[in-house]
């Protein structure tokens, strides 16, 4: 461990003092004796060492280093390196179809999956000039998946927030409840995560028989969840002490640092893309858009709480439109509908005999149209197309452009995650460094995002 990183002595020579641009002392050493460097620094007046944090996983919920400048327990100077996980996700997109990007987007971040699909495929949807053909049933079954993978999402940053302050019951009863939403997931998509479900036109397939009446059998025990978890913690004078004045971050400096998500709004701006710039028609539900006037570790906990409730609100709501509302969930155009919307086989794989039997006997036209879709994709007219949609964790935006061809030219993601990330630091300094995870947990971070 140094405390700088200036060109120090040879490795056997005694440690030397230089001085850094604000006139602060620094010591290096290179192999040399550490009671010299003791005795220097305690003569000079000066403790400050910089400690690595990380890169690690446990505590920051993803590869993340933290480089600090430590005063005896005080952080008096953070820096966060990112590009650990090295998933290129953006650029592996670019050598894949428009539909095969699904597949690499869903996996940015992994906590949170649907909100990445959707935000593509309204990005492709705005260049192909058919976001008023998607299918309605599709549109619904998009708002279910979002709203109940914001609880999910929540529940793990609430309940693993927790987990760092070894309260490791939280953390139980929130991945309880995560796991009754994860099989609705399993149900629907056939996965619990990294799913690729939503398509450029609607949906990859309707729901399953009984899914609707499945999803309200088990919303009371995913309330029951929430309102555990919370009970856990709203009152508790331990949870408290260690999150409240702790982590703090003004209006103006959020907003400032490109701050969204819960934690801007627990600083009392109601900033929600649902209300202010709806898509997927969120302008047509009831819900309220949770608020406090205080953005600190405890109040960041409380608006994903709130907003729990009120995403339970809106799944309920979307329960009763799915009842009235079949169709189809994939846009009528054949040229860009992924060739999916079939029965599966007996076995539970692949496509069903009667699909099998028309593509291989019946019609050429089909089995071509099947093989050019699948194999190299629809193309779509040149542009760009910016869409942001209000994720679990803030604004994510994504900025697709097309060359005319079957791939994207370019995909570029917003990650809410990154942008929070550079908010740490000013909430950070001046605290304690065991108040530093904390804090970390409270702006939820998903490093898949953040290093796509």
């Amino acid at each position: 461990m140094t405390s700088s990183t200036s060109t120090g002595p040879a490795a056997a020579g005694p440690a030397t003092e230089t001085a850094d641009l604000a006139g602060a002392p620094e010591f290096v050493a290179d192999g040399g004796d550490w009671a010299e460097i003791a005795a220097e620094a305690e003569r000079l007046g000066e403790e400050r060492i910089v400690v690595n944090m990380g890169p690690v996983h446990p505590s920051t919920h993803g590869v993340l280093r933290v480089v600090l400048e430590l005063d005896g327990e005080i952080v008096r100077e953070l820096r966060l390196g990112t590009g650990y996980l090295h998933t290129g996700i953006e650029k592996n997109m670019e050598f894949r179809t428009w539909t095969q990007g699904v597949t690499f987007c869903t996996r940015m971040d992994y906590v949170a999956p649907f909100f990445q699909e959707v935000a593509y495929c309204l990005g492709v949807e705005k260049l192909l000039g058919i976001t008023d053909d998607v299918p309605e049933r599709a549109t619904l079954i998009r708002v279910l998946l979002m709203e109940l993978n914001r609880i999910s999402s929540h529940m793990v940053a609430i309940g693993t927030g927790g987990n760092e302050l070894g309260a490791t019951t939280m953390m139980t009863v929130a991945f309880r409840g995560r796991e009754d939403i994860l099989r609705i997931f399993e149900r629907i998509t056939g996965l619990r995560m990294n799913h690729a479900y939503i398509r450029p036109g609607g949906v990859a397939q309707d729901l399953p028989p009984g899914t609707v009446e499945y999803v309200r059998e088990l919303l009371p025990n995913i309330r029951l969840s929430v309102k555990e978890l919370q009970d856990l913690a709203q009152e508790n004078p331990i949870f408290k002490l260690r999150q409240q004045r702790i982590g703090y971050v003004s209006l103006s400096a959020a907003m400032a640092l490109g701050l969204t998500g819960p934690s801007v709004r627990a600083a009392g701006l109601p900033l929600d893309l649902r209300k202010s710039q709806p898509y997927c028609g969120y302008e047509t539900y009831d819900f309220d858009v949770p608020t406090r006037d205080y953005s600190d570790n405890y109040n960041r906990t409380m608006v994903r709480f709130e907003e729990c409730y009120e995403s339970i609100k809106i799944v309920l709501q979307v329960l009763e439109r799915l009842e009235a509302t079949p169709g189809p969930v994939m846009v009528a155009d054949k040229k860009i509908a992924w060739p999916a919307q079939l029965s599966i086989g007996a076995d539970g794989q692949g496509n069903s005999l009667e699909h099998i039997r028309e593509i291989m006997s019946t019609s050429m036209e089909s089995l071509i149209h099947h093989f050019k879709l699948v194999t190299e994709g629809f193309r779509v007219p040149a542009g760009q197309a910016h869409v942001t949609v209000e994720h679990a964790r803030g604004v994510l935006g994504v900025h697709v452009v097309s060359d005319g061809g079957t791939r994207p030219y370019r995909a570029h993601f917003r990650d809410p995650s990154y942008s929070n990330l550079q908010s740490t630091a000013i909430m950070a300094e001046g605290g304690q460094l065991a108040d530093l995870v904390v804090t970390l947990a409270s702006i939820d971070p998903v490093l898949g995002g953040v290093d796509r």
